[in-house]
């Protein structure tokens, strides 16, 4: 109960930072619909994400891991199908520059836009997971 507590924690924060980051998410309730797709994000990735990883293991084989953010973008889609007010439009990252390095404006649509938060989705939760080990 304690894991799963935590993994919601961790979920529901970078799913926060990434709706953030880039625009293209929304939450028609607010607060109360990013706390059910948080859920959601929790359950899906518990429940589906072993299975989607066990199918694209061949892959992920070949790649080295490279391809583990799709089992992140299916979870995404899985759960704006079941959170009613929660919906991906776009992915629109505005772009961001400093002294070190430039990230150029990215904007995609469709099918894209759930790969692009999902790439943004397993950095972040990745980060932070190593952060807490």
């Amino acid at each position: 109960m304690k894991k799963v507590l935590r993994n919601y924690a961790i979920d529901t924060f970078s799913l926060w930072v990434v709706a953030n980051i880039a625009r293209g998410l929304i939450f028609e309730n607010g607060i109360k619909t990013f706390l059910i797709a948080g859920f959601g994000v929790t359950i899906i990735s518990h429940i589906a994400k072993p299975v989607i990883n066990l199918l694209l293991l061949p892959l992920n084989l070949i790649t080295f891991g490279i391809f583990r953010w799709v089992s992140s973008a299916i979870v995404i889609y899985v759960v704006s199908l079941v959170v009613d007010d929660f919906k991906v439009i776009a992915f629109n990252f505005s772009g961001f520059s400093s002294k070190w390095f430039d990230f150029p404006a990215i904007n995609l649509q469709g099918t894209l836009s759930y790969i692009g938060f999902s790439f943004l989705l397993s950095i972040i939760s990745s980060f932070i997971y190593w952060l807490i080990k």
